[in-house]
């Protein structure tokens, strides 16, 4: 069992590097984290106390245990260069997203990727169980070829990434964009660390964006910035398709007799609960099942383990990448990765405009 584990390091040790820290000790027969990289002495001694893991400041310490890759999660300006340095080492990389914050950037990413350098992005949410079990649905031809996509669910990059993940859009198709910023007033109830229940009030900025893509097919992107853990702002999805549509967890389609039909996409799920001061890791509500007109869509890749949707994803990924550098293809290409980034800078432009 321990030859087949897949075994990364994690540069890194903020809020997203620590993600990779609960898979592998949550899936520890499929992963092995072999050292985390830190900046100070401070947090290496930090991190080995409190998770139990192996922390070092030293590159050439990583190195020396010979990974299979390592997982980059630093900052969001520091990604694209501390990617290319290991890359540099001949050591494969998954890198946290975004790829670019530029173009150029971009740009060289993608002529890394045709010298044949190993380096993916970890982009998750298609992964997610509810988006794997609802693109099956769209694959099944129910609804029709999809249109058209109402997007509220993930940002920017993640964004544009399920547009063309739901509208099967090839990453170098080309598209017009429009798009809008409006400030709203919102009770503050969750950060990444802490909860608020103080009732306090902040402006905050949601976008609404219009893209359509040379093939006719269009998305409204829209997105609050208070969606990923507020408990008062949901996500949508919803396609439509020339024969139906589906909306969150509701299809409604013709059958062969022109007559409709509506039926609810039926998830289960369990709840573990966790020790943790961050009141975002206090449960872990794990999908274990997703079933539509009685055929399971989904069920967990690893097992019942405690996972969020978030964690799956990215364990998936981690999968993924283990495969990669042992002869398989990429889960997630780097030129997907690079249109994804591009959207993000285009998306910024059209707001200034």
């Amino acid at each position: 069992m321990s030859e087949k584990k897949i075994r990364f390091a994690i540069i890194g040790s903020g809020w997203r590097a620590l993600y990779y820290v609960r898979i592998a000790q949550k899936l520890p027969q499929y992963f092995e984290l072999c050292a985390m990289l830190c900046r100070t002495e401070e947090k290496k001694n930090l991190m080995s106390e409190k998770y139990g893991i192996r922390a070092v400041t030293s590159e050439d310490e990583v190195t020396a245990l010979s990974p299979d890759f390592v997982v980059v999660a630093v900052s969001k300006t520091s990604v694209a260069r501390v990617s290319f340095d290991w890359l540099e080492k001949g050591i494969p990389v998954l890198a946290e997203t975004p790829c670019a914050l530029d173009r150029n950037t971009a740009e060289k990413l993608e002529a890394l990727a045709a010298a044949g350098k190993m380096l993916v992005t970890a982009e998750q949410y298609f992964l997610y169980p509810q988006n794997i079990a609802r693109k099956k649905i769209l694959q099944s031809g129910l609804i029709g070829d999809p249109g058209f996509l109402y997007l509220s669910l993930a940002h920017e990059y993640h964004g544009f990434s399920l547009a063309r993940y739901f509208l099967d859009i090839p990453a170098d198709m080309s598209y017009t964009l429009q798009a809008r910023e409006y400030t709203f007033p919102t009770v503050e109830t969750l950060s990444r660390y802490e909860a608020f229940t103080d009732g306090r009030v902040a402006d905050k900025k949601r976008v609404v964006a219009q893209i359509r893509f040379e093939n006719g097919k269009v998305c409204v992107y829209d997105f609050d910035s208070e969606q990923y853990r507020s408990p008062i702002r949901g996500s949508h999805v919803k396609v439509q398709g020339v024969r139906g549509e589906l909306f969150d967890d509701e299809v409604r389609w013709l059958d062969e007799n022109s007559a409709g039909h509506k039926e609810k996409i039926v998830t289960e799920s369990s709840i573990t609960e966790y020790e943790d001061e961050n009141p975002n890791l206090q449960k872990a509500e794990e999908v274990t099942r997703i079933a539509f007109k009685d055929e399971i869509l989904y069920t967990p890749p690893f097992g019942e383990a405690g996972l969020t949707e978030d964690e799956t994803a990215i364990a998936q990924l981690l999968q993924g990448m283990g495969s990669y550098v042992r002869g398989g293809s990429a889960p997630y290409p780097l030129k997907d990765s690079a249109a994804d980034a591009l959207f993000a800078i285009r998306l910024q432009d059209a707001l200034k405009e």
